[in-house]
C-alpha cells in the first residue's frame, strides 16, 4: 500500500480548499455588489440599529436614513447606534466622523423592557406604543414583553398609567461576538416594524382615517398635564372595575357546593 507523504497530503487537500475559498469569495463579492446597487438611503438604513425610537428627531429609522442620504441631517443623531453607527455611516457616506449629538440622547448598553405583571392593569397602551410588536396581551389582562424582540426604544414607558414598566440591561453573551449578529437583529426588528406599519395602514384605510406612526399617538400627544390626566382617568377606571368585581363577589359569595 502506497503511503502518501505529508506534502502529498497537503497537495491533495489544497484543491478542494481552494475551490471552497473561491466559491466563498464569489458569494461575498455578489453580496457586496448587490448592496452597492441599493439606493444610498437603503444602505444607510441597513447600518442603523432599527430601534425605531425617534430620538434622532424622525419618526423612524428609514426617514432618518433618507434625510442623511439627502444631506438634510448629520450622521451622529442615533443614540442607540452610538459610536459604531457613526463610524459605519462615515465610512459609507464619506463624511467626517462626529461625536454623538447629545441633544438626541446618550448611548446606552442594550436593554429591554420588563413589565411588572402584578401591577399591570391591562390597558394595552404599551402594546399600541411598541413599534416592533414586542409586547403581547389583551385588554384588562396581563401584558408581557417578548425580550428577544424588544429594541429598548423606551416608547412604552410614557403611556403606562401605573408606571409598571422598567428597562433592564441585557447581559453580554458569547453570541454577541458572532460577526453580523447586530445587523441580523436589526434586520428582524425592521421586518416587524414594517409589518406593523402595513397593518396600521390597512386598519386606518378601513376606518377612513390617515395612518399614524402609532395607535397610541392620541394617548401620548398633548401637554404633560393632559397626559397625566389621561393616566389618572385610566387608573381610576381600573380601580372602579376592581371595586365593582369585589362588590359582586361580596353579594354572591361562593357556597360550599360551588367549590
Amino acid at each position: 500500500m502506497h503511503r502518501m507523504s505529508i506534502p502529498d497530503v497537503l497537495r491533495e487537500a489544497a484543491t478542494p480548499l481552494a475551490i471552497l475559498a473561491t466559491l466563498i469569495g464569489i458569494v461575498l463579492a455578489a453580496l457586496s455588489l448587490r448592496r452597492r446597487a441599493l439606493p444610498l438611503a437603503a444602505r444607510i438604513d441597513a447600518l442603523l440599529p432599527q430601534s425605531q425610537c425617534g430620538q434622532c428627531g424622525f419618526a423612524a429609522c428609514r426617514p432618518y436614513a433618507e434625510a442623511i442620504a439627502a444631506g438634510a441631517s448629520q450622521i451622529n443623531r442615533c443614540p442607540p447606534g452610538g459610536e459604531r453607527a457613526i463610524r459605519r455611516l462615515a465610512a459609507l457616506t464619506g463624511r467626517p466622523r462626529l461625536p454623538l449629538d447629545r441633544s438626541c440622547g446618550v448611548h446606552k448598553p442594550r436593554q429591554v423592557a420588563l413589565i411588572d405583571e402584578a401591577r399591570c392593569i391591562g390597558c394595552t397602551l404599551c402594546i399600541q406604543a411598541c413599534p416592533v410588536d414586542a409586547i403581547v396581551g389583551a385588554p384588562k389582562l396581563m401584558h408581557t414583553v417578548i425580550a428577544g424582540q424588544c429594541t429598548g426604544c423606551e416608547l412604552c414607558l410614557p403611556p403606562c398609567p401605573v408606571d409598571c414598566i422598567a428597562l433592564q440591561r441585557v447581559p453580554a453573551r458569547l453570541a454577541d461576538w458572532i460577526p453580523g449578529r447586530d445587523r441580523a437583529l436589526a434586520g428582524a426588528a425592521r421586518e416587524r416594524f414594517e409589518r406593523r406599519t402595513r397593518r396600521l395602514q390597512r386598519s386606518a384605510a378601513k376606518r377612513g382615517a390617515p395612518p399614524s406612526r402609532s395607535d397610541a399617538a392620541e394617548h401620548t400627544a398633548g401637554s404633560p398635564d393632559a397626559a397625566l390626566e389621561r393616566k389618572r382617568a385610566i387608573v381610576q377606571a381600573a380601580i372602579a372595575r376592581a371595586r365593582t368585581a369585589l362588590a359582586a363577589s361580596a353579594r354572591h359569595p361562593l357556597r360550599e357546593r360551588d367549590i
